[in-house]
Order: structure tokens, then sequence, then C-alpha cells
């Protein structure tokens, strides 16, 4: 007879339920896992964390009233052993970078659900640290870039949300010929030529959001 294998005890954070519904039915069907817990918020997932101390925490990072990385961030100052998974539909590696220097542990994306979810929750269980090969790929390819500063992503977002430079000037009560330089800046640093492009690319890599 063989023996029993130790329960990983997990925690669920999503605001989607059919995606936590299909996280619970692979568990279930597990094992050495069960599903413990589940969120629909940020601010939830915290709370449920404090209740169960569970040994994986499955985080999402866009929900409602706080986001994944927020929460990763107030479950690790609390609870500075917690392991928590980021299971997420953005392969952008700025967003990635965040999650990590957060706390996180790995860094899936949820098309992948089925192949590498469980793997990875007995990788994480066991120690290890683990970011799927899609988003270290973007990772690498970014390493070199230069960060924007905290200004400019501030400059990008007004931009992202159809504010012309007089605008984004007046926001954040600075001259237009400052909001132009931030924007050269901004072109430059995310190797773009145009406003549009350098809005593309800061969504697609989890520099902004909107």
């Amino acid at each position: 007879m063989g023996i029993i294998p130790e329960t990983i005890r997990i925690l669920s954070a999503d605001d989607h339920p059919i995606l936590r519904e299909g996280v619970g039915a692979l568990i279930a069907i597990q094992r050495d896992m069960r599903l413990v817990a589940e969120a629909s918020t940020g601010r939830e997932a915290v709370e449920q964390f404090r209740s169960h101390r569970p040994d994986i925490t499955l985080m999402d990072l866009q929900m409602p009233d706080m986001s994944g990385i927020d929460a990763i961030i107030a479950i690790r100052s609390e609870f500075p052993d917690a392991r928590i998974i980021v299971l997420t539909t953005y392969a952008g590696d700025d967003l990635c970078r965040r999650a990590m220097q957060a706390g996180a542990q790995a860094y899936i994306l949820k098309g992948n659900v089925r192949t590498d979810l469980l793997d990875t929750i007995r990788a994480v269980r066991a120690g290890k640290k683990l970011i799927h090969s899609e988003v270290a790929a973007e990772l690498a390819s970014h390493a070199a870039d230069d960060a924007l500063s905290a200004r400019e992503i501030e400059v990008l977002s007004l931009i992202a949300a159809g504010n012309s430079n007089k605008l984004v000037a007046d926001q954040l009560a600075i001259s237009e010929d400052t909001v132009k330089g931030h924007v050269k800046s901004i072109l430059s640093k995310l190797g773009v030529n145009d406003r549009t492009h350098a809005v593309t690319a800061a969504l697609r890599r989890g520099i902004i959001e909107l």
C-alpha cells in the first residue's frame, strides 16, 4: 500500500466563478491537494488567507477593490512564508516582474491551467520558483531596457485615457514642454515611434492599465 502524500491546502482567488470552478474540479481529483477557501476580490483573498492559512494561494491579478499584486504585498507583509502562485491572462514582463517582487513564487497563464497548474502547485510547495516560458521570454527580451519612471508612467496612463499633452500638463500641474519631454523619453525607452504604439506596448507589457 502506497504512502498517502501530505495534503496541500489551497486558496483560490479569482473574480471569475467559472475559473474557480475549473480549478476546484482539477484539485478535487488530486490525492495530495484540497481546496480550503475561495475569494472573488483582493481584499477577500487577504481575509481568507488570515482565516485558513493555506499552503498555496492561487492569485489572479485583476480583481475588484484590491489588485492581486496589492493582495500579495498585504499577505506577505503579515505572513512572510506565504507561497503564492499568480494565475493570470497577462503575459506582460513588467506585470510579472512586479508580482515576483511583491513576493509571488510562480507566474503562470490561465491558458495553461490544465497542463501546468498542478505541477506548479507541487513545485512551489517544495520551495521552487517558476515563471511560464512565454513570460520568461518576455522578461529576457526586456532585461536591458531602461524602466519608465513613476512620472513617465503617470503621463502615459493619462495619454492612454485619451488626454492631449495640454490636458496631461494641466492635470499634473506641469508645463506642456515638460510633458513633451516625458513623451520623448517614453518613446525612446519603449522603442516605439508614436504615442499610440507607446500605449499599446505599455498595456501589453503590463506597465499601465486601462
